[in-house]
């Protein structure tokens, strides 16, 4: 049994969880600071470093209670080393190495965006075989990236979006109308009640063989779409402009999801995870739509957590050479993808 303490501080979210055997999440606690950042219609760095630093000690006392061990219980400890907020990220990266330091516990770095698709297996009684090769889709406010992944540490991308993340486009729409922050589950409500059909929207990268997203221009579709039916706007129209945005927003994960799975015939699944994947339309069209087996995350494990960064870090752990690489501390925080 090897366990491992999971803190996740990249942007909004401070995070800690204790995982076992990369699988069983056996505490996850999660403080987010939505109600902080509404006021400004999304996040505010300098204020999201300063909300970590006031609660991660408290938030890691609270996982490890919760999962009723010990520090010395814990086998290594893992931290997101980025992509993030550079603020935010340095609170939660100086408090694991201080605490790995003092507990002379190996300290894994781990990739918050490769963590996300670890999320999607926490829980997940199939054995790893059955899964991988897979293609995994990271899609949510920050993210919208396709990976090929032959192994659970592997990652291949494969596609990412050329300008807004398929979640920045919700949030984006969300404050068009006047309808706060974050936009997607106030988007998802309003469209159950409307008609995608009633206002065809463009279908953006229409080719499946190009797998890259995009999502400006559907944004400015509804801009134009928001000007030109301005003086007869009703509840319903909101209703139905809300349903046929959606509709084409996540078609477009569906294509490019089936265009990966056709140049990667080896996958054996698909992964998806992230804030879009608690999105219940997206999930009936995934699972109608693709033909291999699609799983998503527990909806507590959508969103950024502790235990995905713990999970991956698991697999870090138990795949590497020499394990005495984690007590090396002397490694940096990074804000921006590496796509490299």
């Amino acid at each position: 049994m090897t366990l491992i303490l999971g803190i996740e501080s990249s942007c909004d979210e401070t995070a800690a969880a204790v995982v076992r055997d990369g699988r069983q999440a056996l505490s996850s606690v999660i403080k987010t600071q939505i109600d902080v950042h509404r006021a400004f219609g999304g996040v505010v760095p300098e204020i999201a470093a300063r909300e970590h630093l006031k609660l991660i000690d408290a938030i890691v006392d609270q996982a490890m209670h919760d999962a009723g061990c010990t520090l010395d219980q814990i086998d290594a400890i893992a931290v997101t080393q980025g992509p993030g907020l550079i603020g935010a990220l340095l609170v939660g990266i100086a408090y694991a190495k201080g605490l790995a330091f003092a507990s002379d516990k190996p300290l894994i770095p781990v990739n918050h965006v490769e963590a996300h698709v670890q999320g999607a297996v926490l829980g997940l009684d199939i054995p790893e075989t059955e899964l991988y090769p897979c293609l995994a889709l990271v899609v949510s406010g920050g993210h919208t990236n396709i990976y090929y992944m032959p192994e659970p540490t592997v990652y291949e991308l494969l596609a990412y979006s050329i300008d807004d993340a398929c979640g920045e486009s919700f949030d984006k729409v969300a404050k068009l109308f006047g309808l706060g922050y974050p936009g997607g589950p106030v988007i998802e409500e309003l469209a159950r009640q409307g008609h995608a059909e009633q206002y065809p929207m463009p279908r953006m990268m229409e080719q499946k063989n190009k797998l890259l997203f995009s999502y400006s221009g559907l944004k400015t579709y509804m801009v134009n779409l928001r000007g030109r039916h301005a003086s007869q706007m009703n509840e319903q129209m909101l209703r139905d402009f809300c349903a046929s945005f959606q509709e084409e927003a996540l078609g477009q994960l569906v294509r490019k999801l089936d265009g990966a799975s056709q140049q990667r015939p080896a996958a054996r699944s698909i992964l998806i995870a992230g804030g879009v994947a608690a999105n219940q339309r997206f999930r009936a069209l995934a699972q109608a739509k693709l033909k291999i087996p699609v799983y998503f995350p527990q909806l507590r494990f959508c969103s950024d957590n502790a235990a995905m960064i713990a999970a991956l870090g698991y697999q870090h752990y138990v795949k590497a050479d020499d394990t005495s690489v984690f007590k090396q501390l002397g490694w940096d925080a990074f804000s921006r993808y590496q796509f490299g």
